[in-house]
């Protein structure tokens, strides 16, 4: 939100107030509180009249110190907030004439007590970002609203990354970012997965801990500085010190949660009906038989919304004129291996048979008047669920508890963006700041049924909705794109941007949801998304078997999903790097270099995981440009190498993409091409790229741990259990373990 017009002045009926100086500085259980008048005091009589920010300083945990400014206390706190996880961690004070300074790990929070407004944020005393004269404040708009406002300065060449899955520039200098949930598509401003952090490449990230609307303004309104704003009369901001951007996710998601690890099926082929597509139990026994004629291995069968009766979104009930026998049709798609993924929504229509009992236990959501509040969008007199009552998430969970007692396996958590602001939530919530929180609320409860009901190890959603904390339920879908090439990149965008905002897991529908796209277009889509983190072929009314575009749109998914497999034992140690450090699958590549300024704005390629390099090709004819950094990368199918710092022009046909290995990595590659949850250690082939004399590389591949090293012109690859060693001379291209201890190849790349 702009307050300014232009520097020097404020628009029209805008008033601020900005703190002018330290009045005292008072440290209690480890926090400083400081007391600044928004007037300079010369006299006693500077000492009467407000306002007062209350600035308190605190630390939940090393590395990450928090600024709380406040302005009035006097009203009753509502929810709802975001769930921090916290540590014990002691701060250092100290004092001198002109600083009070609070220091949590190697980062440090310095106020100048003598002197006009400044804050500093330091990290082995080196200044990453201050706020000072009017940068914090207390503005009143036009309409008499109240906001609190601050300021962070932007060093020269700082990149800022993050804000949620926005489709937009990756890299957000220059943009207006609200963070208020909307359904928008992916071509839009508006954003399905909102979150108040952002990452830079200057050392630091940056969380605004207010589950409602904020309002950044990211090197737009003052172009040197990043401005947030809430309508609020607290507001609390951390700075989280990395230094690199790495440290900062995995401090950012300690900090508000990391990922669940999903299971290695969810990692496989999904096929979905498509959703307003024509089918029943033949259609899909159709596409099943499709893919296995094909060789097209397939993981999960989804059924969209059309499982359920129209205007009856949701009752949980399958259409009995479609699917007369859902048990049996569910039994039948089991014993062809299979899992089973169905849509739902947290809305209610009124023709529901759950309104009329929704209603009378109290479980929908509720006008200041009592009523039920309702609308004609989506579904005609649908109504909210109150996930802020406990009675009502129980009540929503027994009605998946039944379907999974069917035999569904996971759900696609569709919607939670469209939240009325007229409305009385059951436990008092504020209902500006649960708009956007609401989805945290509904796919937690999703998920613990899940956790529940199939365990630790076997909970998965396909999420569109998301906030701070939501990255714990993965996974997460990029919403309703179109078929266009275009779409396609900004999808990839949105993300790269997740990503960054401490996501985990992400997909997206292969081939665009809104239209039917080309061959070609589709083809191109299908190495992109077979070499994303999930992968699942959805369209919106079109089916998307490969066989429906021509005969070569199934060789390419056979060739790419047969890749993804045998690539699984990598894949998945990422996914647990993924789900115990808070470091995504999917990587801009700032993430991994980002001391190379050629990597700051690179939005059309990425790394899957640390060690491959993805460049996606945006074309029919197949032409593509990416970046390289540093050292000699190997093209992962072909062997051919390119050396790097350069930028790389190739031509790729519908069979091929970039795909490179990063130089001195070793990539274990598995014996099957058929599923994706097998043994990945059994049998596994482990590539090394360009190691050099003395290099050593731990490879975990499930429970056993592999470590290669490179003496002179001999690869050696030693492994824990069974207690074995095995070695590669120069010119041999392989080497096989001892009979009973399992495969082992090392081929030098």
């Amino acid at each position: 939100m702009k307050f300014t017009d232009g520097y020097w002045l404020l628009r029209e009926g805008v008033t601020a107030a900005h703190p002018a100086q330290v009045l005292d500085v008072t440290e209690s259980d480890g926090a400083l509180e400081i007391h600044a008048p928004t007037r300079t005091v010369r006299s006693r009589g500077d000492l009467m009249t407000g306002p007062v920010f209350t600035v308190r300083a605190h630390t939940p945990m090393p590395d990450v110190i928090g600024l709380t400014l406040t302005h009035f206390t006097g009203g009753e706190p509502r929810g709802p907030e975001f769930e921090l996880t916290t540590s014990d961690t002691t701060a250092q004070i100290s004092y001198d004439d002109e600083h009070a300074t609070l220091t949590s790990g190697d980062l440090s929070v310095r106020l100048t007590r003598g002197g006009p407004w400044h804050v500093e944020f330091l990290a082995h005393g080196r200044r990453l970002t201050s706020s000072g004269h009017k940068n914090a404040g207390i503005m009143r708009d036009a309409s008499g609203a109240h906001h609190l406002r601050e300021q962070l300065v932007l060093t020269v060449g700082t990149s800022v990354y993050g804000l949620g899955e926005r489709f937009g520039p990756l890299v957000k200098n220059g943009q207006v970012v609200d963070i208020w949930q909307a359904d928008g598509g992916t071509c839009s401003e508006q954003a399905y997965k909102n979150v108040p952090f952002y990452l830079t490449d200057a050392g630091y990230g940056v969380f605004v801990d207010h589950p409602g609307q904020v309002s950044f303004e990211v090197a737009s309104e003052v172009v040197s500085r990043v401005q947030f704003s809430a309508e609020t009369q607290e507001l609390t901001y951390y700075v989280i010190h990395g230094p690199t951007p790495k440290e900062i996710l995995r401090k950012y998601t300690a900090l508000t949660g990391r990922p669940a690890l999903p299971p290695a099926w969810s990692f496989g082929l999904w096929l979905s009906t498509s959703f307003t597509t024509s089918y029943d139990e033949e259609t899909v026994t159709s596409f099943i038989d499709g893919m296995k004629e094909r060789e097209l291995p397939l993981s999960v069968f989804h059924f969209d919304c059309f499982w359920m009766r129209e205007f009856n979104w949701c009752d949980f009930r399958w259409d009995p004129r479609v699917f007369p026998d859902p048990e049996g049709m569910l039994a039948r798609l089991k014993a062809r291996d299979l899992r089973v993924s169905v849509w739902i929504n947290p809305y209610i229509a009124q023709r529901s048979p759950l309104f009329a009992e929704g209603k009378a236990l109290g479980h929908l959501l509720r006008r200041p008047d009592g009523g039920v509040w309702q609308w004609d969008m989506w579904q005609p007199g649908m109504a909210l669920v109150d996930f802020t009552s406990p009675a009502a998430r129980d009540w929503y969970a027994a009605k998946l508890e039944a379907l999974l007692a069917q035999g569904v396996d996971c759900f696609k958590t569709d919607f939670g963006e469209r939240v009325p602001l007229d409305v009385v939530w059951s436990d008092g919530s504020d209902p500006e700041r649960m708009h956007n929180y609401y989805t945290y609320l509904y796919n937690r409860t999703v998920f613990e049924v899940l956790r529940k009901h199939r365990g630790e190890q076997e909970a998965v959603l396909f999420a569109r909705s998301a906030t701070t904390g939501s990255q714990q339920f993965p996974v997460h879908w990029g919403g309703d794109c179109e078929a266009t090439y275009e779409s396609m990149a900004e999808s990839l965008r949105g993300g790269l941007s997740l990503g960054l905002s401490g996501f985990g897991f992400w997909s997206h529908d292969i081939g665009g949801f809104e239209g039917t796209p080309t061959p070609a277009l589709f083809k191109r889509w299908l190495a992109f998304g077979l070499l994303s983190s999930h992968s699942r072929l959805h369209g919106s009314s079109s089916y998307r078997v490969p066989w429906q575009f021509d005969e070569e749109s199934v060789d390419v998914a056979r060739h790419f999903t047969r890749l993804k497999l045998r690539l699984m034992p990598y894949l998945y140690e990422t996914a647990r790097t993924a789900h115990t450090e808070g470091l995504p699958v999917m990587r801009a590549m700032v993430l991994e270099f980002p001391d190379d300024p050629g990597c700051a704005h690179l939005e059309r390629q990425y790394m899957l995981g640390p060690d491959l390099l993805v460049a996606p090709v945006f074309s029919d004819e197949g032409d593509v440009t990416y970046y390289v950094p540093e050292g000699t990368w190997t093209h992962f199918v072909s062997g051919e190498t390119v050396t790097g710092p350069r930028w790389v022009r190739e031509r790729h046909g519908f069979l091929s993409a970039p795909l490179l290995v990063r130089p001195g990595a070793v990539i274990p590659v598995g014996a099957r091409d058929d599923r994706p949850d097998y043994d990945h250690a059994d049998g596994v082939k482990l590539r090394a790229y360009g190691l050099r004399p003395g290099d050593e590389v731990t490879v975990p591949v499930g429970d056993v741990t592999f470590t290669v090293v490179r003496s002179g012109n001999t690869l050696r690859a030693t492994c824990g259990a069974p207690e074995a060693a095995w070695s590669l001379a120069a010119g041999e291209r392989e080497v096989q373990a001892p009979p009973g201890t399992g495969l082992l190849t090392l081929e030098l790349g």
